[in-house]
């Protein structure tokens, strides 16, 4: 029986995922490999230090925001752990956002210290001048000011004394609508939840080697590719640009890999590959989340592989997965079952739970909840009510706990009366031989009547009216007729945002 874990009153989480690697005599296990190098627990530890001090010298104390836009390397890890030893609180965002976003999350964060990749700190010099709040800036790479204001810092750091319930970072939202909000998270969050997923269901160990697909500003490579490897006092490999899969090929042999975290975009594009391997042993296992999995490209991957991927969900509400299926007993289309520590519930449009096999809303908790959203009281109020977290996905339970995603509640589509979940037309669409991507949206037809309307991206065919009629025809075939999608757009590609999810708002517009 798993008994939740509890954390003790004073407690600072950059002890608990780094220091105490070192406490436990795993300092000189290799931590990160990155394009510039193999850093151990003890190196990073000393950079870490570094960060935090040359953060004091600027000014930045306890509570203080601190905004994060690097690349991902060895830097990254310091500065995540640099800001949370000082007791400041951290903010991620993309290092490659245009300008103007970058005046948003300054002024939303109210930050007094900007971390940045010096080709990003060099371009919007104007914003940072015109900061009243900001008290220094520190630029890694070619050009930056690290080696003067980190490299001279002392690496040695006492740890600021704070608070398992004191703030420690800020988890930005996908901003479905509007301007991402940041979910506001407490020192024990990550945590806990890094007790319940990472070690119960991932399992995760010293001798593992995790890769990532997603970039570490995102809450959910934060997690798999940062916090989870250091908490268990594996090595984690970073890498600048964006995934490809010729570079995981390469990266996943090289340092003999055995977790991957991916989206199901890459998922796909790495069973496309031309020349792809027939094996990435000793990988155990594939991490997959952000977005719906679909059963064929699961039963695609795992035939070219033969690895299973873990299929799961998570938030920003709640840090990370809450829901996942398990090594050995995944179930192709479902998010699998509760993560040890978490309770759920489906309930109707009335907050009753429904019985197994309906539709609803979720609702989850656990103790990695975060406590509000940044300037978003009633937002707040209408999303973190009391220990649950409503999270807006309709979901339905089996009789055996497993769940399965029926969609966002504003994605759903009622077609003749009858509700329609996109992902279930998406996952049929992918099962036709010349589609590489979709996705499905509602459209009213002349009659005022909603219908589906299905992007395609193709795989080498040429678009025409008769391969689009095909598409339906197939769709009619396999799936209940009013289901199946009346228009077909051929696209080059599907809009998503910097986190890998298709922006339906972009293809509705």
């Amino acid at each position: 029986m798993f008994t939740p874990p509890s954390f003790p009153e004073r407690f600072n989480m950059a002890h608990y995922f780094l220091d105490a690697r070192i406490e436990e005599g795993r300092g000189d296990h290799i931590a990160v490999v990155d394009d510039n190098g193999r850093y151990t627990y003890r190196q990073v530890q000393a950079m870490a230090n570094q960060v935090g001090n040359a953060l004091s010298a600027m000014g930045v104390g306890v509570e203080d925001r601190v905004l994060i836009a690097l690349f991902d390397g060895v830097e990254f890890a310091a500065t995540f752990f640099g800001v949370l030893k000082i007791g400041a609180v951290v903010t991620m965002v993309n290092p490659e956002l245009p300008d103007g976003d970058y005046e948003h999350y300054l002024g939303y964060t109210r930050a007094r210290a900007l971390v940045g990749d010096a080709t990003l700190t060099a371009r919007i010099v104007p914003l940072i001048e015109s900061s009243k709040l900001l008290r220094g800036v520190i630029s890694a790479g070619a050009g930056g000011n690290w080696s003067e204001t980190v490299g001279r810092a002392s690496p040695s750091l006492v740890n600021c004394d704070t608070s398992k319930d004191d703030p420690s970072a800020w988890l930005f939202t996908s901003g479905t609508s509007g301007k991402p909000k940041g979910a506001v998270h407490l020192h024990h969050d990550f945590p806990f939840n890094t007790e319940c997923y990472a070690k119960q269901v991932l399992q995760m160990r010293p001798d593992d080697v995790t890769i990532g697909v997603p970039k570490l500003f995102f809450g959910y490579a934060t997690g798999t590719n940062l916090m989870f490897p250091f908490a268990a006092g594996a090595t984690t490999v970073l890498f600048r640009e964006r995934a490809t899969p010729e570079k995981l090929f390469d990266l996943c042999a090289r340092e003999k890999a055995t977790v991957l975290t991916s989206v199901p975009t890459m998922i796909n594009k790495m069973v496309q590959a031309a020349g792809a391997p027939r094996s990435l042993a000793p990988m155990r296992a594939c991490i997959s989340a952000g977005e719906a999995l679909p059963p064929e490209l699961y039963h695609r991957w795992k035939e070219t592989f033969g690895v299973e991927i873990l299929d799961g969900i998570g938030s920003a509400e709640l840090f990370h997965i809450y829901i996942s299926n398990r090594v050995g007993e995944v179930r192709p289309g479902s998010l699998g079952r509760l993560v040890p520590g978490y309770e759920a519930k489906v309930v109707g449009a009335d907050g009753s739970p429904v019985p197994d096999g309906e539709i609803g809303t979720l609702w989850v908790k656990g103790d990695s909840a975060a406590i509000c959203y940044w300037q978003a009281h009633e937002k707040s109020k209408e999303v973190l009510r009391g220990d649950w977290v409503v999270s807006g996905d309709l979901f339905r339970r089996d009789a055996d706990g497993f769940f399965y995603y029926a969609g966002r509640a504003d994605d759903m589509l009622k077609v003749g009366g009858i509700w329609v979940s996109p992902m279930e037309v998406e996952s049929c669409l992918l099962r036709h031989a010349n589609v590489l991507e979709a996705a499905v949206i509602g459209y009213e037809d002349d009659d005022g009547l909603v219908k589906a309307l299905a992007y395609v991206v193709l795989k080498d065919a040429a678009p025409s009216d008769e391969l689009a009629r095909a598409i339906i025809e197939h769709c009619k075939i396999e799936l209940v007729h009013y289901k199946a999608p009346r228009r077909v757009q051929f696209v080059d590609a599907l809009p998503r945002s910097d986190r890998g999810k298709i922006l339906r708002r972009e293809l509705r517009s």
